[in-house]
């Protein structure tokens, strides 16, 4: 059986100052183990004032560099298996452009399975897929996990049980752990201060070098 936790980092925006927009996922053996260890970390080692919070997520204020590379090395003992994929929102291709307005549904639909298909084919009788809840402009979040699903479904033996799902990172602390890798890895892309430091914490995890898509340059961007 298969686990696999997925978050993203960066708009679409055009008033977005960042140039890149990440998605990242880990997978693990036992997600129960991991979601009690980051409960417990979480309630032990951050600032009493934020310890009662149901979720602390990388970019909330309060925490400072030393606890945030504390809190990535400690993710790292949880045996996380890490990928990710990123894009320059400049190459942006113009099929998802329609009217001007750009289909970012659709778009982080591809993204996640681009991101999906790093893990196929598998022999796993079972896949399990969790999102961090987002809006997606121009489709539905069912339509959006029947597309995942049945693009795993492709690589998996007969009769295979593929499950895929967006949910609230509040109540599931392995979305919250995935954001953490995540704004790391954000970091590390758009160039900001340490970023090289928090990648060098998670490359012993990190199962293969980082894929950008679309690597020719796009369109302007209009909306």
């Amino acid at each position: 059986m298969s686990y696999i936790f997925i978050d993203e980092s960066g708009q679409f925006s055009k008033n977005d100052a960042g140039k890149c927009f990440v998605v990242a996922s880990f997978t693990v053996g036992d997600p129960r183990r991991t979601e009690k260890s980051f409960r417990s970390w979480c309630r032990t080692r951050f600032p009493k004032k934020m310890r009662s919070r149901s979720e602390i997520k990388w970019s909330s204020t309060g925490i400072n560099y030393n606890l945030r590379l504390r809190t990535l090395k400690y993710i790292c003992k949880l045996d996380v298996r890490i990928r990710y994929v990123f894009l320059l929102r400049k190459n942006i291709p113009v099929e998802y452009w329609r009217n001007e307005k750009l289909q970012s549904g659709l778009l982080y639909t591809n993204i996640v399975g681009e991101l999906v298909d790093a893990f196929l084919p598998s022999n796993d009788l079972e896949v399990r897929v969790f999102c961090d809840q987002r809006h997606l402009r121009g489709i539905t979040s069912s339509e959006f996990s029947e597309n995942i699903r049945g693009r795993i479904l492709t690589h998996l033996p007969a009769k295979a049980i593929v499950q895929v799902e967006m949910v609230d990172s509040a109540t599931h602390p392995n979305i919250q752990i995935v954001d953490w890798i995540v704004g790391a890895i954000f970091h590390y892309q758009e160039g900001r201060k340490n970023g090289e430091k928090y990648l060098n914490v998670l490359k012993d995890n990190i199962l293969s070098e980082g894929k950008e898509l679309f690597t020719k340059a796009g369109i302007e961007y209009k909306s």
